[in-house]
């Protein structure tokens, strides 16, 4: 018997266990032993269809309100979103949440607002370091919905949670107009997302998603803003098309994160539970990170981060789910590329395409760099920093993930 088949029986047990417990809720891991996911119990048909990973945000503002755009991948009923203080000090109340249709800017199509509840109640308090579920809203909800959440807090203080790139214009406003379905109070405009930290969706039996877990290549930089060109967003639209059964894309992408340190929010050996694990419906995670901690001076060795890479395997098949990892692409003409970190690049990728660790493998080093200069990316997919792709080389990344690699309970 191969290891992969092995393991696939393994996986297959695991899935149905985890289907039995998904209803009660999440638990982090020692990592994060604060967070706690609390409200109405998760259904197994419950899946993901949008997310962005929680990170500090500076100091909370009483009396705020936020209308946030966001961009739903699987489409599915009884929508339920995710209010995250995972970085909070104190707990935050939210008085008053809607759940509308973007018509334009600040603008909602007319008749789409309405109230989330929580527990039945239109008031949430969420606890400091958790998250809460609010009631599924019933109703269908297409996909590649422009949705907007509207919340405001009347006690909001201390650290704020939320996710500061968002690629995508929200809006804030002094005051509670989360009812209101005109764009006229909401005048400031941010680029951030506040709170909100993911949207799921009851879909079909046998529906499941990806999370991909990444740093600011996987969290869009240098794509078209308001656009969803991160390649995620290209992911969402390729899977979509081939109607198969993995239909959610989590975006777990932080700018400047890491495996192995903390930095651009906590390392993603810290945050894994709590941003992807815990999601409802993640059926594969897909790796693609590391640049950062290779370019970083020191920066880590291979043997550390190989280590790194096989830590985050086996928590994620302890889990029941299947990880794909993806090789890390070139970065030379970046400011701080040395050779001593090319041999790094080149040591880690040659363990990637190699190790039996992973499900499957996704050579995205190969797709990104130049035939002329390997240590170079492809200047027709290079946003011109030489490490973040434009939207060519953020569809070209989409383009070269095996759709069928994605669906764990297919193998």
């Amino acid at each position: 018997m191969t290891a992969r088949i092995a393991r696939a029986g393994r996986l297959g047990a695991l899935l149905l266990l985890a289907g039995a417990v998904q209803a009660t809720p999440v638990h982090a891991s020692a990592d994060q032993p604060r967070f706690v996911v609390t409200g109405a119990p998760v259904d197994r048909r419950d899946v993901v269809t949008w997310a962005a990973s929680a990170d500090r945000m500076g100091e909370a503002v009483a009396g705020r309100a936020y209308r946030l755009v966001v961009h739903t991948s699987a489409a599915g009923r009884d929508m339920r979103i995710r209010l995250s203080n995972a970085f909070g000090d104190r707990p935050v109340t939210f008085d008053s949440v809607y759940a509308g249709v973007q018509k334009q800017g600040a603008e909602l199509v007319h008749g789409s607002n309405r109230p989330l509840t929580f527990d039945g109640a239109r008031s949430v308090t969420v606890p400091a370091g958790g998250a809460t579920l609010s009631d599924p809203l019933p109703g269908r909800l297409p996909a590649a919905t422009n949705l907007v959440v509207s919340i405001h807090s009347p006690d909001a203080a201390g650290p704020a949670t939320g996710h500061w790139m968002a690629m995508q214009t929200s809006y804030a406003a002094q005051g509670d107009h989360t009812a209101e379905e005109g764009g006229e109070p909401w005048t400031e405009v941010l680029g951030s997302w506040f709170y909100l930290d993911a949207v799921s969706v009851r879909t079909l039996a046998g529906t499941g998603a990806v999370a991909t877990l990444g740093d600011s290549i996987t969290d869009g930089w240098a794509s078209s803003s308001d656009l969803n060109r991160r390649w995620p967003d290209y992911l969402a639209r390729r899977l979509q098309a081939a109607d198969t059964d993995v239909q959610g894309v989590a975006n777990e992408g932080i700018s400047g994160n890491k495996v192995l340190a903390d930095g651009g929010g906590p390392s993603a050996l810290k945050r894994l539970q709590r941003d992807v694990l815990s999601q409802p419906g993640v059926r594969t995670v897909f790796l693609f990170e590391g640049v950062n901690d290779i370019k970083a001076h020191p920066g880590a060795t291979a043997q550390d981060l190989i280590a790194g890479y096989r830590q985050i395997a086996e928590r994620v098949h302890a889990a029941g789910k299947c990880v794909v990892a993806a090789t890390v692409g070139p970065y030379k003409g970046w400011s701080e590329w040395d050779a001593a970190g090319e041999k790094v690049r080149q040591d880690v990728n040659q363990f990637i395409r190699t190790s039996a660790d992973f499900d499957a493998v996704t050579d995205l080093d190969h797709i990104l760099r130049s035939p002329y200069d390997p240590e170079r990316m492809l200047p027709a997919l290079d946003s011109g920093d030489h490490l973040h792709p434009d939207d060519k080389g953020m569809q070209a990344m989409a383009d070269a993930v095996d759709l069928k690699s994605l669906d764990c309970a297919g193998r």
